[in-house]
């Protein structure tokens, strides 16, 4: 038996040990999905609704020992990771609850003597959530919810880094009285991921994390005519323009950059300021960040905790000794966060300027508290810049004028355009990126879409 360990990037210890699963129990969870979901998909969605409120409540009511979890799994400050549930978990699923019964109703057609015609939403059958250990509730609950709530079953695969999460959700489900095999989990190897992937019984595919894992879950996928929704990642931008709030857009950039240690999809990794406010954006985003406290994370004083791992810290230091060489300059002197310890998952924020996209700072995924700051001497060169990347996630513009915005927003590539915001996803709108952050949308009454298959009734009276 295969033994999988979590080790926390706290102290290094080994938080957690899960057996992986073998042939025998991947077949019995794959074959009790099918039959669960039989049963499932003709349940009223009255009943459904009924049963993920219950789910969300119980996540709720166990907010603080759950986030206590992440952040000895992944590294979040205590002070944070309850957050995760109460505000963008319960958010997301409460929406996506209230949002269902429109979403999944018959599509009506204009009546035609002597027939009734009408589209039913179908679900696919048994949907596979493959979740990353970033945002282990947020990026999971995206798929997680709409499938059951559209009538599928749902086989979670979580993170080797996160899996006390997947544990988490089957409580849950069990506590809301889900009925057994509509959800399940399991922890397998890559290898076993992808064999699961090309079985017949899936019917979707889930996936959140690198742009050559999305590659993986495709490649496996495309020997069979399956659906697969890839969310891999950005390079995502932010532009400063002059009239903007500049209070504002620093408080909300350099969180936006460092939160969760820089470990996020839609965080922000390089700015373009205008130049006629460029210096003084600069020195209050300076002063902002060197009031964070790096430090252990179960602390309740710690407002930036480790990394992930260490050698996740380390890529992030060798991109910025990298830029240094190419003649970027540091405006924070790591000896003023004493944790920060090459060797460790304990990485001081940085803010660089003299910046350039020659530099892999500016232009491939960095994933860690670090953010260019380049001036710009106009919308069409914040435009080019903002442009110039592989990925397209989300960017966003500071700026008091809301035309602008909106034109400068239908010309910059990405799937969500911000104003005066960054680093958020409101269950409302359609959640999607361009180019390398993948494809397939989650999130609004788009989102059930994918988790379903349209089904049309000709229906003639005689």
């Amino acid at each position: 038996m295969k033994i999988q360990q979590t080790i926390s990037p706290v102290d290094g210890r080994v938080y957690a040990e899960r057996p992986l699963a073998e042939q025998a129990q991947i077949e019995q969870t794959l074959a009790a999905a099918v039959r669960a979901q039989a049963g499932w998909r003709i349940t009223p969605i009255e009943e459904r609704i009924a049963i993920l409120h219950r789910f969300v409540d119980y996540f709720e009511s166990h907010a603080d020992e759950i986030g206590a979890e992440l952040s000895w799994q992944m590294g979040r400050p205590v002070r944070y990771a309850p957050m995760e549930i109460r505000r963008g978990f319960a958010e997301r699923s409460r929406f996506m609850i209230s949002a269902a019964p429109m979403a999944l109703a018959d599509v009506a057609i204009a009546p035609s003597p002597g027939f009734t015609r009408f589209i039913r939403r179908e679900p696919l059958g048994v949907v596979f959530t493959i979740a990353p250990w970033n945002y282990p509730y947020l990026t999971s609950v995206n798929s997680i919810v709409p499938a059951l709530l559209a009538g599928n079953a749902v086989v979670l695969k979580h993170s080797a880094q996160t899996p006390l999460c997947a544990e988490r959700y089957a409580e849950a489900f069990a506590a809301a009285g889900l009925p057994a095999g509509v959800f399940q989990f399991l922890h397998m190897t890559h290898e076993d991921v992808e064999k699961f992937i090309a079985d017949p019984r899936i019917s979707f595919v889930a996936f959140t994390g690198s742009v050559s894992g999305g590659h993986a879950v495709q490649r496996a996928a495309s020997r069979r005519f399956i659906g697969a929704g890839l969310e891999l990642g950005g390079k995502d931008p932010a532009y400063v323009r002059r009239d903007a709030n500049l209070g504002h857009a620093v408080e909300n950039l350099v969180d936006g950059a460092v939160f969760n240690s820089g470990q996020s999809c839609c965080g922000i990794e390089r700015i373009y300021v205008d130049r006629g406010i460029y210096d003084e954006f600069v020195d209050r985003a300076v002063a902002l960040t060197r009031q964070y406290t790096l430090d252990d994370p179960l602390l309740p004083e710690t407002t930036l905790g480790p990394m992930v791992r260490t050698a996740a810290a380390e890529f992030v230091r060798a991109q910025i000794d990298e830029a240094i060489r190419q003649g970027a300059r540091t405006l924070i002197d790591p000896s003023e966060f004493p944790k920060n310890a090459h060797g460790s998952p304990y990485l001081a924020p940085q803010i660089l300027t003299n910046v350039d996209h020659s530099m892999r700072v500016m232009t491939e995924e960095t994933f860690g508290p670090v953010v260019g700051v380049m001036p710009v001497d106009s919308d069409d060169e914040a435009v080019r810049l903002m442009n110039d990347s592989a990925y397209g996630l989300t960017a966003a513009v500071w700026t008091n004028d809301q035309d602008a915005a909106i034109r400068i927003g239908d010309r910059i590539d990405t799937g969500t355009w911000f104003m005066n915001r960054c680093d958020y996803l409101d269950p409302a709108l359609a959640w999607t990126g361009v180019k390398d952050s993948g494809r397939g949308c989650a999130l609004s009454i788009l989102g059930f879409e994918q988790l379903t298959r349209p089904k049309s009734f000709h229906l003639r009276t005689i």
